[in-house]
Order: C-alpha cells, then structure tokens, then sequence
C-alpha cells in the first residue's frame, strides 16, 4: 500500500509513520464522511416529500462554497500554520456534521416543516463547504514541510490516495449507521464521531509547526477538488503542492489547454449529473420505500468508486495511452454505461452501468489533467493545477439542480442526454485534440 511507503527516515521524509497516519485519517474522513451521506440523502427527501430539486440545490451549497474557498485556504495555510488549519478543516465537518443531522432528524420527527429542515441542513452543510475545504491544503503543506523534494510527489500521492479510498469507505459504512434510534440521518451523527476522534488525535499528536512564534517550514499545499465519488484525485494537487511557486497567471481560454479543458468541464458535468440523479433513480427504478432503500443505493455507488478506482490505479498504468486517447475511449466506454442506466430497471443493471460511466470517467479525468499539464511548461505547472482544479469544481455549480429540473419530468432523459454528450465528446476528442 502507499501509505506503507511512508516510514520514519525513509523515503526521504523526517516524518513519523504516525504523523503520516493523522494525515491520513484527516483527508480520509473528509471523504468518506461526505460520499457517505450521498447514499442516504435521496431516500432523507423522499421521506420528508421534499421535491428533488431542493435536494440537490440544498447538498451542492457546500461544493459551491468548496471550490470558491479552497484556493484561500491553501494561502492561508502558509501563513497561519498547518496543524490549525487542519483542526479547523476537521472540525467543520464535525460540526457541520452533527448539525446536518440534527436538522434532518428534526424534520423527520415533524418538529419542523421539511422544506425548514432542509434550509437549515443547506446552512449546516455550508460550514463543511466553507471550513472543510482547509483540510486538504493543510495536510498536504504539512507532509511538504516534513519531506526532501526529491521524495514529495511519492509522499504527496499516498497522501492525495486517501481521498480515493474514502470514496469506496464511505458509502459501505453508511448503512451500518442507519439505526432505529436514529434512522436515515445515522450516517451524519456516525462520520461526527468518526471525525471528532480524529481531531482529537490531531490535536494530540500531531506536532505544532508553528512553535516559538516562527512560521512554518518551507512547502506549499494547494486547493483540492470537491470530495465525490465522481472526483478522486487526479494528480493536479501533487502538481500544485510540488511546482514551485511563481507569478504565472493563466487564464482558461489560453489556446495552449483551452481543448482540454473544455472536454474536463464537459466530462465533469455528466459526471455531477448522474451523481445527484443517480439515487433517485436507484429508488424510483426499484420501486423502494425511503427507508431501506439506503443499502442498494450504496451497493451502486461503492460499485461505481471502485470501477473509478481499478481505472485510475490498475488500468492505466498498464496501458500506457495517450491523454486523447484516455478521454476518447473512455467518454465512449461512459456512454455506453449511461445507455444501460437508461433503461436498467433491477439493481443488476443499475450497477453494471454505474460501473461502467464510472470507469469511463476513470480514464476521461487523468486524460483531462494530463493533457493540460503537457501543454505547458514546467514553470507553469502550479497554475494549470490551479485550473484543473478549478475546472473539476465548476461542474458542481449549474449540473445538479439542471440535471434534477430534468429528472422531474422523465428519469430517462438524463441518462440519455449524458450518454449522447459523452459520444460527442468523444468524437470531439478525436478530431480536435492533439
């Protein structure tokens, strides 16, 4: 495992296997905690007959927030201490958390009105947004701080895994918290515990590296995309964290990436698309009641993280293709998955084409980012991280509420509509990127 590799005086880090492990677990809850509660919510506005639009507009506040401030935070970290600012990240999503489930629970119960309860869910939600996006940054300035530059992008990329592996933790644990006592919001009051350990043992164990009044050690850590099982690390953090720091600016529309990255943006709507309409469509599919439909939801999702994941660390790596060649095959091979999600009506067939969008997106996604990374030269490489980052972000702003004004209507139509915008796309690719 990569995180194995990190050990005490080895490697070319001064860091204790220890430390690394706080590290870890901070970046991990982060995820897992967050694509947890995507398995739940779907059924949480079903119960409350709250309509599906408010749901997604009520769950993408905190990713809005994420991508605006994530950039800040990884300033900031800079300035004001990295072990602080991890506290801070962590303790927003305890917060966060616990209150997300208090109002929900409210709203259940009838205490309040479920369109009250999901406003104050959005406004408890918008702390994770605002405060959880310090985490990544910090850790990863924290671990740069700690590492010989020749080892930081192998110690960073053990670091950056942990957001991969809580993409598949997260929705499996979800339905273990599902419990009588507290019903469909468990997974919140669960991952609040979780979390609120983890800070404890951070705030413990992990060595202050603002100590004496001095600032900290030299190494930078950068914004990191929105936690989803649509968006494991790509590698544009690992770029950010470890090019050096210059004044480059960049814009979007600089003809050198402007290609790649309008097939990221393009990729990365339908990728935010099915992830909010995907368990409803589970539900609807199936036929489920609210409650207990939290288990085949996640059995979907986990299915599609690993499909994610198997492209991004088995497939690619052995196969060696192009960055055009990994965004035309596999916005083909998440067409044909949206073609099967169209029309499948049993868990079998909601997973097989779940699987396959998501491994389509496996490879679209490093395509994307390597690509625009090869445009440019090496002193520009912190910035079009910063893009890439940016890109990966931006779908989460219009997609979820659009892609839900659609569903209402016909829960075919969006399925259709990604899967025909994934086989353009990738004839896109083919004809216009080199």
């Amino acid at each position: 495992m990569q995180l194995m590799a990190v050990r005490r005086g080895v490697g070319g880090t001064a860091m204790r296997r220890g430390h690394f492990v706080l590290l870890y677990a901070a970046m991990l809850v982060a995820a897992s905690g967050n694509t947890a509660v995507q398995s739940v919510m779907p059924a949480i506005g079903r119960a409350m007959a709250i309509p599906d639009v408010v749901v997604a507009i009520a769950y993408t506040i905190s990713a809005v927030l994420w991508v605006l401030l994530a950039p800040m935070w990884a300033r900031a970290s800079d300035r004001h201490g990295r072990k602080a600012l991890i506290l801070l990240g962590v303790g927003g999503f305890v917060i966060s958390s616990l209150l997300c489930g208090l109002a929900l629970e409210a709203g259940l119960s009838g205490i309040v009105g479920g369109m009250a309860a999901f406003i104050l869910f959005g406004i408890a939600r918008a702390i994770y947004g605002a405060l959880g996006s310090a985490t990544p940054s910090a850790t990863q300035a924290y671990l740069a701080s700690k590492t010989r530059r020749t080892a930081r992008v192998a110690a960073l990329s053990a670091l950056a895994s942990s957001f991969g592996l809580g993409t598949v933790i997260g929705p499996a644990m979800a339905p273990l918290f599902v419990l009588p006592i507290v019903g469909l919001p468990g997974p919140f009051f669960g991952f609040a515990l979780i979390g609120l350990a983890v800070w404890l043992s951070v705030w413990r164990w992990l060595p202050d590296d603002m100590k004496h009044g001095r600032g900290p050690r030299a190494g930078h850590g950068a914004a990191m995309s929105y936690p989803s099982i649509a968006t494991p690390t790509t590698g544009a953090s690992v770029i950010a964290s470890t090019a050096p720091r210059s004044g480059v600016r960049m814009r979007w529309s600089d003809p050198r990436i402007r290609g790649w990255i309008v097939a990221g943006v393009a990729s990365g709507h339908a990728q935010a698309a099915v992830l909010t309409y995907l368990g409803f469509l589970v539900i609807d599919r199936l036929a489920l009641a609210p409650m207990g439909s939290e288990g085949p939801i996640a059995i979907v999702l986990m299915a599609g993280a690993a499909a994610t994941l198997a492209a991004q660390w088995g497939l690619i790596p052995r196969l060696a293709m192009t960055a055009r060649a990994l965004i035309a095959v596999g916005s083909l091979v998440a067409a044909g998955g949206f073609a099967v999600l169209s029309f499948a009506d049993d868990l079998y067939g909601l997973v097989v084409g779940f699987s396959l969008a998501s491994l389509g997106f496996g490879f679209t996604r490093p395509g994307f980012t390597g690509g625009a990374s090869l445009a440019v030269s090496l002193g520009e490489q912190g910035a079009i991280a910063g893009i890439i980052t940016s890109a990966n972000g931006v779908s989460y702003i219009a997609a979820p509420t659009i892609v839900m004004l659609i569903y209402q209507f016909d829960s075919t139509v969006p399925s259709i509509l990604c899967g025909l915008g994934m086989a353009l796309l990738a004839a896109w690719t083919w004809r216009r990127l080199d």
